[in-house]
């Protein structure tokens, strides 16, 4: 199957899921809404299981594509870390897949896969990818910390400094997601990345 089909069927499926809990979505009307075969979906993802492992990796994949380009917005070091912030709070309150994802509690109308890797037989390069081992919330907190170590760190940082700059790093990413259960008041999730981090030279 052509790239562009199976992006058609993971928003065919992304926007079922919009309008009905997870239960409640058929693969039928998924295939429907894409304008492909039930068949040809059960080729690519292989089960409705699979669908929803293929559909929660690309929200996941979205979330850190985002995470790239806060990272590269700017060139002062805070404001990186307060777009990443920024991105994360508002990446969870939009989409509710990415929230479940960062906090670890899955509504009822989610698909909620296992973090665990799942015996894979596909043929499909990105399913046997989504069918791998999906990030915790804990995973993605390293995996975002990590990120902007490596964005932020100029050539020849000693130990010392790398080890402060990832102690920054993700506290940046912890007041984006506590915004997430606690929305921030007025100034928003910035103002408070901007209030830790006071000093350029903080970061």
């Amino acid at each position: 199957m052509m790239p562009a089909a199976r992006e058609s069927l993971l928003d065919a499926a992304y926007t079922a899921l919009a309008r009905l809990p997870w239960s409640a979505v058929r693969m039928v009307d998924v295939a429907a809404a894409a304008g492909v075969s039930r068949q040809t979906l059960y080729n690519e993802f292989g089960s409705k299981d699979g669908l929803a492992r293929a559909l929660v990796r690309r929200e996941a994949d979205g979330y850190l594509a985002g995470i790239e380009r806060a990272l590269a917005a700017y060139a002062d070091a805070r404001e990186r870390l307060t777009a990443t912030a920024e991105w994360t709070a508002s990446a969870a309150r939009e989409n509710a897949l990415v929230r479940a994802m960062l906090t670890g509690c899955w509504g009822e109308g989610l698909p909620a896969p296992t973090l665990r890797a799942v015996p894979s037989s596909s043929v499909v390069p990105a399913q046997r990818r989504a069918d791998g081992p999906l990030p915790s919330p804990g995973d993605f907190v390293a995996i975002v910390r990590d990120r902007a170590v490596a964005a932020l760190s100029g050539p020849g940082a000693d130990r010392q400094d790398t080890v402060e700059l990832a102690r920054s790093c993700e506290l940046a990413v912890r007041v984006g997601l506590s915004c997430v259960s606690a929305p921030p008041g007025e100034g928003g999730v910035g103002e408070l990345v901007r209030v830790a981090f006071p000093r350029p030279s903080a970061v």
